[in-house]
Parts: C-alpha cells; sequence; structure tokens
C-alpha cells in the first residue's frame, strides 16, 4: 500500500477540489439567510500550490496551524503524493507524542494561591478568617461545577451514603435534591447567626437529618435547580457574616440537634460536607472531582480526630465498642490511658494520638497499643460514611480490638 492510500485509510479521503454549491442557512431566529451568491460576496477558491510550498506547509499542518484554504491544498495533495503523505504521518505523531492528554479540571489550590497573591498585593478590609477559608474555598468548587448543568444534570440521581448502627445507610435522591440538603444543613449554622433559615421556624428540625427530610417535604414537587440560587446566596452570607464576626467568635457554638459544635468547627464540619456531596454529585455526572487543598484537607482531618475519643466512649456506652470485661483497666479522666497512633498519610496527612479508655483521658506513647495508617483522602472517606471499616486499606499494628474500635468510630462520625 503506497503512503497516499495508507493516508486515505487513516485520514479519510481528501476533500473535492471544487467550488460548493451554496446552501441557504438558517439565523437564530428561524428565518433563512439570502443566497451569498445572491449578495455578491466573493466564494473560496481552492488554493493551487508547487509541490515544495506544499511540503513546507507540513509541519505546520501537524500542528493544525494551517489557514482553512492551505489545510485543503495540504490534504488534498497528501492524496496523491505518497512521500509527503508518509512525511506527514510523522510528523503528526511526532506532535502526539508532545501534547500528552491532560485533565482540564484545575488544581484545588489554584483558588488559594491567586487569592493568596491579590492579598498580599491589597489586604482586604475585612478579611476571611482562616477558620471559614476551608468552607469559602469548597463552596466556591461546588458552584462552579454546577454553573453549566443543564436539567438532565440536575436530575442525575444521586445516592447519598452514611454509616449507622454499624452498617452502610443510603438515601436515593437527585442532584438537586444534594444541594437542597447543603441547604438545609447549612441553615443550622445560618439560624444561629441570626440569618434567614431555610426551614423558617419548622419545630423539631433541629438535627440535620431531621432538617433535610422536612425540607425535602416542604415543597410537593422534587427539587429542581431553581435550588441553586438560594444555596449559592447562603454560602455567600455565611461567609460575609462570619468575616464581620471574625475572632469574636470564639465562644459561640452551634446546635446540631443531640450535640453542639463550636462556629469555627462548624463551619470546618460544614466544608467537609460540601466537599464529600459535591463528590456525590461529580460522580452522578461522571465528572472528575479532585480533593480539596492539603491545607484545607488537614484542618478537616484535625477535626475528625479530635471527635474520635467522644465517639469511641459513644460507641462504648451503646455496647457497640469492645467490651467493658476485655479490658484490663479504663484510665481515670486526666491520667494517661491506652493510646493509639494515627498516622495519616499524603500532603495533607499527620501523626496524631487517640486516647482509647476516654476523651478525657491523657494520650501517652508509653501506654501506646496500636498504630494505624491510613491515606488521608481514604481516612476522610471513611469518615463520610462512603468506605466501610472492612474495606479501609490501613497498615495496622498491635491491639486489633483496638483498631477496629478506631476504624468504626471513625465510620460513626458519618451523617446524611
Amino acid at each position: 500500500m503506497s503512503g497516499a492510500e495508507e493516508f486515505r485509510v487513516e485520514f479519510g479521503e481528501p476533500r473535492e477540489r471544487r467550488i460548493p454549491t451554496p446552501r441557504a442557512s438558517v439565523e437564530d431566529g428561524g428565518r433563512p439567510l439570502p443566497d451569498p451568491v445572491g449578495r455578491g460576496e466573493d466564494v473560496p477558491v481552492p488554493l493551487v500550490l508547487p509541490h515544495d510550498v506544499l511540503k513546507s506547509l507540513l509541519g505546520a499542518w501537524a500542528l493544525a496551524a494551517c489557514s482553512a484554504a492551505e489545510t485543503d491544498a495540504v490534504e488534498h495533495h497528501l492524496g496523491d503524493c505518497g512521500g509527503c503523505a508518509d512525511e506527514a504521518r510523522r510528523l503528526r505523531e511526532a506532535v502526539g507524542l508532545l501534547h500528552q492528554p491532560e485533565t482540564l479540571d484545575l488544581d484545588p489550590a489554584l483558588r488559594t494561591r491567586v487569592l493568596d497573591a491579590c492579598l498580599d498585593r491589597r489586604p482586604p478590609r475585612i478579611p476571611v478568617p482562616e477558620w471559614a477559608a476551608p468552607y469559602d474555598a469548597e463552596t466556591a468548587r461546588l458552584d462552579a461545577l454546577l454553573q453549566d448543568f443543564g436539567d438532565a444534570e440536575w436530575h442525575a440521581p444521586v445516592r447519598l451514603r452514611w454509616f449507622e448502627d454499624d452498617a452502610q445507610t443510603t438515601r436515593r435522591t437527585t442532584v438537586a435534591g444534594v444541594i437542597a440538603h447543603l441547604l438545609a444543613v447549612d441553615g443550622v449554622i445560618a439560624r444561629a447567626l441570626g440569618l434567614d433559615d431555610p426551614l423558617g421556624n419548622a419545630p423539631g428540625a433541629t438535627g440535620p437529618s431531621a432538617r433535610t427530610e422536612a425540607y425535602w417535604r416542604s415543597t410537593s414537587l422534587p427539587p429542581t435547580r431553581a435550588v441553586h440560587a438560594p444555596w449559592r446566596e447562603q454560602t455567600h452570607a455565611l461567609v460575609r457574616t462570619v468575616s464581620f464576626t471574625g475572632s469574636n467568635a470564639g465562644g459561640f457554638t452551634v446546635p446540631y440537634g443531640g450535640f453542639e459544635l463550636p462556629l469555627h468547627d462548624a463551619m470546618l464540619d460544614r466544608a467537609f460536607g460540601c466537599w464529600v456531596h459535591a463528590e456525590d454529585i461529580a460522580d452522578a455526572v461522571d465528572y472528575p472531582y479532585r480533593p480539596p487543598s492539603p491545607r484545607h484537607l488537614n484542618k478537616m482531618i484535625e477535626l475528625a480526630v479530635r471527635l474520635l475519643p467522644t465517639a469511641l466512649a459513644t460507641r462504648r456506652r451503646s455496647g457497640l465498642s469492645t467490651p467493658p470485661r476485655t479490658i484490663r483497666h479504663l484510665a481515670p479522666a486526666g491520667h494517661p490511658g491506652r493510646t493509639l497512633r494515627l498516622e495519616i498519610e499524603g500532603p495533607a496527612g499527620g501523626n496524631w494520638l487517640i486516647p482509647l479508655d476516654s476523651p478525657s483521658a491523657t494520650p501517652s506513647t508509653d501506654l501506646e497499643v496500636a498504630h494505624v495508617a491510613l491515606d488521608s483522602v481514604e481516612f476522610c472517606h471513611l469518615a463520610a460514611g462512603h468506605l466501610l471499616p472492612e474495606e479501609a486499606a490501613a497498615g495496622q499494628l498491635g491491639d486489633k480490638e483496638a483498631i477496629r474500635d478506631v476504624l468504626y468510630a471513625t465510620a460513626s462520625l458519618s451523617r446524611m
């Protein structure tokens, strides 16, 4: 097979060198445009170029840098000239090596770097507090993902997952339903700050799950893309309000139904929830979504680690943790007790000592009974209830029961 014949097989037949018959096109309004010949416009005439000029254009053609007329002339020539067809194929393959496929997703840390650079030049009059920056960044990333969604994407099915009573629980909804869920749960902070609550004064809707169910029931129709604007406005209002509050919000707490969180931790919790559900949405529409920047992800991990001792104690009181009879002693409050070392790998990771006997016990390296190592994103997926404790690819060393308790306690942090 000659080079020209191979070119036809790989790239198709060259375009015919003829003046095409003009066809009427249609305006946006639906009316046909006037015939171009009738308007006296020139119809493009194919270029006729010598062989040496066409050969010199092969590099530009391979880089898709030729004009439309030059491209037509080169491709017609390649159908007749085997030598140039072979050279064109080699150049096109070389260009393919120069342009490796890259993701179109922006680095999650890019927004933070750009803002930091801008704020270094001109500091804001009222800066966003460091503890609210993860929420600001994650809501902005999710908002950017939602910008180009059409009706099909807004109604794409999503399955929410969390861990409850030592089993994974799921709930089916849509992309719009997930945004309604975020709107309802973020409303806990809005209400505590004196802002408008999306639920109004709904009685008994205090916990995150109860608020979500109440919001979903508040309308006769399933949520639609109309929920995007209220959610976006609420996120902006929260960031703006806590920015004005600043360091004066240190002792402010947010009620979550059965428990309370300081405002700083509540904002971090909602940043974590926003990222987790953004991943749910991205999976539903088959779109890649990166984890938060390492600086913000580390803060989310640190919050989960601080909540683990209380989660362990709650599971023990409920009979879900290691039975007391297998424990030789429980350290009293303020005293050193059995300790597990949790090692989180990756740029957002670190090492933490977890007291196993009591939230108020002091962790001690001398009483370290187990060591667990997990990837940072995998740990977060476990804390979100998206990964079962048995499926966690954890490096484990030491007391197996203590390790099991900590992995299950981490999963128990999740909720809808």
